[in-house]
């Protein structure tokens, strides 16, 4: 009797060459992830320059007085409304005298004249402040004139060859007086805010 295995294993192997092929399993489809874009981080602020010198003030002059100081006033009202330190003190038996801020180191730049207990002029000589209407340290004669529409009248200065003062009254502002010092070259030195008489002592409270 012949042996079956042979057949056995040929029909083993044609079973198994009629399988369907294992289907892989279905796999989730990759989902690549969107960047969200970063919002630009704002550019730091500078840091404050302690050792810089801090910008000069908005002019506070006035036909009136300077800022809330107002010409005619006493020297403790002058000086609660400035708020600050202010140096200068009346030398013995005298009437007259000078405040000014702490940091100005010459007075002559930017003061309050005081008078018999009452702030009664403000004097400046820094193209730093502003006079009533525009007028600076440094302006032409020229340039004040056409400034303030002619408006100025001139007179000769007391003490230097071929300058001059131009001045101007506040007219119904105030009863004060706007006065500017012009040297030879016809440019402006300085400049005075105040009350009559005061206001035209050319040597201030000397």
């Amino acid at each position: 009797m012949k042996s079956l295995l042979p057949l056995v294993m040929a029909v083993t192997l044609l079973s198994a060459c009629q399988r369907d092929p294992a289907v892989a399993p279905a796999t989730e489809p990759q989902t690549t992830a969107t960047a969200t874009p970063m919002a630009e981080a704002p550019a730091p602020t500078p840091a404050a320059d302690d050792t810089a010198a801090p910008a000069g003030p908005v002019s506070q002059a006035s036909f009136l007085g300077y800022g809330d100081m107002k010409l005619g006033g006493t020297v403790d009202e002058a000086r609660a409304a400035w708020g600050g330190e202010l140096n200068g003190a009346p030398m013995e038996g005298t009437t007259c005298h000078y405040l000014w801020p702490k940091w100005i180191s010459r007075p002559a730049d930017f003061a309050f004249m005081m008078e018999e207990g009452r702030f009664v002029r403000y004097d400046v000589g820094t193209d730093k402040e502003t006079a009533p209407g525009g007028g600076k340290v440094g302006m032409s004669v020229e340039e004040l004139q056409k400034l303030y529409g002619g408006a100025l009248k001139a007179s000769p200065h007391k003490y230097t060859q071929g300058g001059q003062y131009l001045s101007m009254d506040a007219g119904d502002v105030a009863p004060t007086r706007l006065v500017f010092e012009v040297d030879a070259a016809g440019k402006v030195t300085s400049w005075r805010v105040g009350l009559s008489p005061q206001v035209e002592y050319v040597e201030g409270c000397s």
